[in-house]
């Protein structure tokens, strides 16, 4: 093609791309005018060796995501001498030079699609090129190949064609681009930004990036990117980022400054690219490899990886932990005889009714067929084990509706304890196996532990729940009642309500033996109902006989310590016609470990309703002289602990005289638990305690005898 006709089409095109209207017409009608004679005139005059004006097809070279050439252009056969046959099916690497690096992994690990590389030709030539790489999808929308633009770098490209080919490499980037001055205002962005974020260009310029802001992420990390805008050093980094359509993103991102001749920094500049598929790829590779498809739990993996990491933390804090393996009964059986669909469904089932008699921090996962396991990652007494696994084994006691099906199930279930049977996590899942076999070999549904202590413990435990249940319900509990008598006067001026278990065959169980079952199981609830409403029908039927018996104390579990208390003590006192003042409540300090914001409200409503409260066994826990100037008490109780050593042991004695005093400022009343000697007493009083509690002057007693010491207005001699 002649030079002037050269010009004339170059000029056409430029019309063509300004004009519009008719005048783009007529520039288009021309310039095909002038293609067409140029062509029919190389057809009548054919050229084989091609002109420099010709405009040879840039370098563009296509391959698989495993770095298989799969296309080849002219322009890449002129760049590298390498026909199109030679190349297809070849490896990438076979264009490497000996110390170049593995440019596409950069690009899927990291998203660096702009880059200078080193190259050797067929020829044996090493040289710079400028590559740029882009994903290619497949119909579906999904990456399944990579397209490569270069050209090589040439020292005769001038700072204007440089700048040229730069820019043009950032509009086409497949990576968004988006470029700050020095007051954090955008000034640029590419069409890949607009493609990622849904902003266009017009609605960026001018705003801050705070534009693709998420709220996902907080002050510090904030400040770690804008440190890095501010110069501090480039940035490489995971954010999540806001589209215009407010969908929130994942986002790889490199940021760094340009600095001016004088080193200020004039621009700022991100380079970003969208990771939502390959975070979505990571999730679902997470999901295949550590749940289980069918019911959604953990797998055996991922419960080998989390007993694992609770193993270390057990070591380092000295913390107790177990092991289930739960296998289901007649399972096989339902699964042929119903088929897939309903054992599916069935497991599904199970696992949904085991997951609801744990705690959120406990582990379920379904270990292989129809075996699950559970971990107690902590827990504060072994036998809570014991608890757990009969709680799992009530879950599947109701029948499961699978398909119109009326299915019943049991499960048979082994425990493993840490740090006492192993602290190897392969040696744990085994034992747990093993004590499950044991379970089975039993012929029925049930838990067995691996060792045989912890087995003949755990017995006793369920045995004492079981047998508690039944003397609830058959009247084996009593109240006793011991006095408490006055340091000033040695008279009767109250009493502390006892629960006592008359057992039919074992004779009488003492409290420390049942309450911490009670306590565990949440049997303590119902019993402490009992004793509130057994202690005020005691006190009406005293009033009835025309005693008039001194304020009577009951002892409160934390575990009834709820909103609901208040609305429980009126009902009872007023079921038996009584007045606030015949009640005490006493607590214990392991309640205030709550907090006060929990428990103060709950206390407040008590004493406005006339209830005294008092804090039992006071030094032996949590309390501080914050608590007693936060909580409405107006009763200490010393802890026996501290009375026995009384006169002799000197840290006894500075327990004893530092709650006595810290009483006397607060205006509490003191109560010395435990005390059984003369000396006791005498030093008690002299410390101004107020009144006493112990075998010195009674036991706990039936309600009988008390009446009769009340009566026979029975005194302690302190004369003595």
């Amino acid at each position: 093609m002649p030079d002037n006709t050269l010009g004339r089409c170059l000029a056409l095109c430029r019309d063509a791309r300004e004009l519009d209207g008719a005048a783009q017409l007529q520039a288009l009608s021309e310039l095909e005018q002038l293609l067409r004679s140029a062509r029919q005139a190389a057809d009548a005059n054919p050229s084989p060796v091609p002109t420099t004006d010709v405009v040879l097809a840039e370098p563009v070279i296509a391959m698989d995501l495993a770095g298989y050439v799969t296309d080849w252009n002219d322009g890449a056969e002129r760049l590298f001498g390498y026909t199109r046959e030679e190349a297809l099916g070849q490896h990438v690497l076979f264009l490497y030079a000996d110390d170049d690096h593995e440019v596409a992994e950069l690009f899927l690990e990291h998203g660096t699609s702009l880059m200078e590389v080193r190259r050797r030709k067929k020829s044996g030539e090493v040289f710079w090129a400028s590559l740029s790489l882009s994903l290619r999808d497949d119909a579906g929308g999904n990456a399944d190949g990579l397209i490569v633009h270069m050209s090589e770098i040439k020292e005769r490209l001038s700072p204007e064609d440089k700048q040229r080919l730069h820019a043009r490499i950032i509009e086409d980037s497949d990576q968004g681009i988006l470029i700050t001055d020095a007051h954090e205002r955008i000034v640029s962005v590419n069409t890949a930004f607009t493609r990622i974020t849904g902003y266009s260009a017009a609605e960026a310029i001018d705003q801050t990036p705070d534009l693709l802001r998420s709220g996902k992420h907080n002050a510090d990390f904030r400040a770690q990117v804008r440190s890095a805008m501010h110069g501090t050093g480039p940035w490489q980094g995971e954010i999540l980022g806001k589209r215009k359509s407010g969908e929130i993103f994942p986002q790889s991102v490199s940021i760094s400054v340009v600095r001016n001749e004088q080193g200020e920094i004039t621009h700022a500049f991100s380079i970003f690219s969208d990771i939502s598929i390959f975070k979505e790829a990571e999730a679902r590779v997470q999901q295949m490899a550590n749940y289980d498809p069918l019911t959604g739990l953990p797998n055996r993996t991922l419960l080998f990886q989390l007993v694992t990491q609770a193993l270390t933390a057990a070591r380092r804090n000295n913390r107790h932990g177990a092991l289930l393996v739960i296998e289901l009964d007649r399972f096989t059986a339902i699964h042929d005889t119903l088929g897939h669909d309903v054992g599916d469904e069935l497991l599904c089932e199970i696992g949904r009714r085991l997951r609801t008699a744990l705690r959120e921090e406990d582990v379920l996962a379904r270990i292989e067929g129809s075996k699950f396991g559970v971990a107690l990652l902590d827990i504060q007494k072994r036998e809570h084990a014991g608890i757990v696994a009969q709680k799992l084994l009530d879950a599947l006691a109701n029948p499961l509706m699978i398909d119109s099906h009326d299915l019943r199930i049991g499960a048979c279930i082994g425990i493993s304890v840490y740090p006492e049977d192993g602290n190897e996590t392969a040696s744990l899942l085994r034992f747990a196996d093993a004590a499950m076999s044991k379970t089975q070999q039993q012929g029925e549904a049930g838990y067995t532990f691996y060792s045989s202590e912890m087995n003949k413990r755990a017995k006793e435990h369920l045995r004492i729940e079981s047998e508690l249940r039944r003397a609830l319900a058959g009247g084996q509990l009593l109240l006793h009642y011991q006095p408490k008598v006055s340091l000033r006067s040695g008279r009767i001026v109250g009493a502390e309500a006892l629960i006592r278990w008359r057992h039919p065959e074992r004779g009488m169980i003492p409290p420390g033996v049942f309450i911490p079952v009670a306590e565990e199981t949440g049997l303590i609830l119902d019993i402490g109902t009992w004793v509130l409403e057994e202690a005020c029908r005691q006190i009406r039927d005293w009033k009835d006989a025309g005693l008039d018996a001194p304020p009577i104390a009951v002892n409160l579990s934390s575990r009834q310590f709820d909103r609901n208390l208040p609305h429980r003590v009126q009902e009872a006192l007023e079921a038996y016609r009584l007045s606030p003042d015949r009640l005490k409540l006493e607590i214990t300090e392991t309640l205030l470990v709550r907090g006060p914001d929990q428990v103060i409200p709950i206390m407040n409503e008590l004493v406005a309703m006339g209830l005294a409260l008092a804090l039992d066994d006071f030094g032996t826990g949590y309390s501080s002289l914050a608590y007693l100037k936060k909580f409405p008490i107006n009763t200490l109780k010393i802890d026996r602990s501290f009375v026995i050593g009384l006169p002799t042991e000197e840290n006894d004695c500075a327990i004893a005289q530092a709650i006595v005093t810290m009483g006397q400022q607060l205006r509490q009343e003191i109560v010395a638990e435990g005390v059984e000697t003369v000396e006791q007493m005498r030093f008690l009083r002299n410390l101004g305690c107020d009144q006493l509690q112990g075998y010195l002057f009674s036991p706990p007693v039936a309600a009988a005898a008390f009446e009769q010491m009340v009566r026979e207005g029975k005194r302690l001699q302190l004369a003595l």
